[in-house]
């Protein structure tokens, strides 16, 4: 059984950018509900013994898009809360070099980022990955994520969907993005997942129940 994780910070910690009303919103009403949804859908596919990142594969294998939606958006929330910190300082080390590769700079990264979540059309979310053509910026529609992109290592996400901006920013998705890279991308977090690119074991994985209780 999954349990909804933990905020990693206080529901008004992310504030201007993001309100205490829509974390409370995005992450009890909205996160809590696809990990309600994905837990009944796993016990009816007979797949409660399966972590939620082989859930999601075992979804997608099956076909079940009901249980692929719900199971991948758990997990896409809980990285994107992870993606996020109130004390953002940038990004140093192999990561700022692999940045200044591939972007030429913050600055080309920050303007890859936005305009490719700015076009995205409809829900989904935005990535930064890392891969074999070294850091790229991707969008993925509704529940999709990386993990059906082998190519595909995911460093940090933004959520695209109306709920995560639309109380703070109405329709207007370009401010959410500037404010969200200046201000709350965990660059530090990215700079772990980039360390684990190459062993799976050491990147993010969603919490097992007890280490949510704990």
């Amino acid at each position: 059984m999954f349990v909804l994780p933990k905020l990693p910070y206080d529901y008004d910690a992310l504030a201007p950018v993001l309100s205490s009303d829509t974390l409370h919103t995005h992450h009890d009403k909205h996160h809590a509900a696809y990990v309600e949804k994905a837990n009944a859908l796993a016990k009816e596919a007979g797949v409660t013994d399966l972590c939620l990142e082989d859930l999601i594969g075992e979804a997608r294998l099956r076909k079940n898009q009901a249980l692929f939606n719900n199971a991948a958006q758990a997990w896409n929330h809980a990285f994107f809360w992870e993606s996020m910190s109130p004390k953002s300082s940038p990004p140093s080390g192999a990561l700022k070099h692999a940045i200044e590769q591939a972007f030429q700079g913050m600055e080309g990264l920050k303007k890859a980022f936005v305009d490719q979540g700015v076009g995205h059309f409809a829900s989904g979310w935005v990535w930064l990955t890392a891969g074999a053509k070294g850091l790229e910026v991707i969008s993925t529609h509704d529940a999709d994520d990386t993990m059906t992109k082998d190519a595909e290592f995911p460093l940090l996400v933004c959520d695209l969907w109306e709920h995560a901006y639309y109380l703070d920013y109405k329709n207007d998705r370009a401010a959410f993005l500037n404010g969200w890279f200046d201000r709350l991308a965990n660059w530090s977090f990215a700079e772990r997942q980039f360390a684990a690119r190459n062993n799976p074991a050491e990147a993010y994985r969603f919490p097992v129940a007890a280490d949510v209780d704990a």
